[in-house]
């Protein structure tokens, strides 16, 4: 599908939405060389999203800058580098941030809702519901909800580190059916610093570095190769993303009503269901299986679950009931999905059938190793 025809077929007909913005476009230097909030840029974001919101679009926004705020808050010329004072920063600047939001909202006659996430939020089943239950409530209020990760709390070890992935797993958490990077360039740009109109697989990875500018600043964590993965996550699960320049004026009604704008990312032809989301591109995996060729060929081409027969080595230290990525002999990764085995366990039975694995462990044998309900399988193109 070209770009055109995304454009016009897909995003023109995408009404649950989700916002990404970055620190660079939320916050600006003042005259005197001070970081402030770019109160211009928000009030025009908001008045883009009440416009949306009004014409029956469920938006949800995740909108980075908390650290940069803070720091505007506290005089402090330039970012922290230790977690504790990061997390510090980040407390007052979520409080600003969100009462900047709520102003400006406001004068749309919108109220706001504030979202606090880490990465655990997201491997837990029950949590990753309840994230789900709690921001589609506040669509169905006509609230903006506004997802942020919880920096004041967050360690390296549940943290996500950029808003761009997070944005993605909001999305798969709503089904949305459109993503919208906003960051400070047109797209993600070529050798020429061209915008490249549409992202299929793992394409994108060839302009990295080759444009102007990769969409980082100095006050946010993200890059434009956090934006790719963010996208390509997006398109695997059979739904559209777009990179797009967030000072363009009216940016979110021309990328929404199919203008030639941006980089798009082409779906796959299939959409996951909710489940298969979860597992294959929002849990993070604790260890990696290896299959042979036979094993390879029956979960990628005829949907079949992963037996022990198929498995050729195992890495990792996980549990059953942990996600688990799936790769050939040459490590290409085939899939994810939630493992019926324990590492230690799975290494003692890897390359058994059935009655060999019940005789090696004295009972019966537990079944696949990933059953295919459980079973994301990536497209061969690109990159999970």
């Amino acid at each position: 599908m070209d770009a055109e025809r995304i454009r016009l077929e897909v995003l023109a007909k995408a009404r649950r939405v989700v916002v990404k913005v970055g620190s660079q476009l939320v916050t600006a230097r003042g005259e005197g060389g001070g970081l402030r909030i770019d109160r211009g840029f928000v009030d025009g974001l908001c008045a883009e999203l009440a416009g949306l919101m009004g014409d029956g679009y469920e938006v949800t926004l995740v909108c980075s800058g908390a650290i940069a705020a803070g720091c505007a808050e506290l005089g402090l010329a330039d970012r922290p580098t230790d977690l504790p004072r990061l997390q510090a920063v980040a407390a007052v600047g979520q409080r600003r941030l969100m009462t900047h939001l709520h102003e400006a909202m406001g004068t749309h006659d919108r109220r706001v809702g504030q979202v606090l996430l880490t990465r655990g939020d997201f491997d837990d089943r029950a949590r990753f519901l309840n994230v789900r239950n709690c921001l589609n409530e506040l669509a169905a209020m006509g609230v903006l909800a506004v997802a942020n990760e919880n920096d004041a709390v967050a360690v390296d070890e549940i943290r996500y580190g950029d808003n761009d992935l997070l944005a993605a797993h909001v999305a798969h958490a709503l089904r949305a059916d459109a993503l919208v990077l906003l960051t400070g360039v047109d797209g993600l740009l070529d050798g020429d610093s061209k915008v490249v109109s549409t992202v299929t697989g793992n394409a994108g990875e060839q302009h990295l570095g080759q444009g102007e500018s990769d969409g980082r600043s100095a006050w946010g964590s993200g890059g434009m190769a956090t934006k790719l993965e963010a996208g390509r996550l997006i398109a695997d699960a059979g739904e559209v993303a777009v990179i797009a320049n967030g000072r363009t004026p009216g940016i979110l009604r021309a990328v929404l009503t199919g203008e030639p704008i941006g980089t798009v990312f082409v779906p796959a032809d299939r959409k996951l269901d909710s489940r298969r989301r979860w597992t294959g591109l929002t849990r993070r995996t604790r260890g990696t299986v290896v299959v042979n060729a036979g094993a390879a060929a029956a979960l990628r081409d005829q949907g079949k679950s992963l037996l022990a027969v198929g498995v050729t080595s195992v890495d990792g230290a996980f549990a059953t009931g942990d996600v688990v990525a799936i790769v050939n002999e040459a490590g290409g990764e085939i899939g994810r999905g939630v493992s019926a085995y324990d590492a230690a366990t799975l290494r003692r039975v890897m390359g058994m059938r059935s009655e060999a694995i019940a005789e090696a462990l004295g009972e019966p044998a537990p079944g696949p190793v990933v059953h295919r309900d459980d079973l994301a399988v990536r497209r061969p193109d690109a990159t999970i």
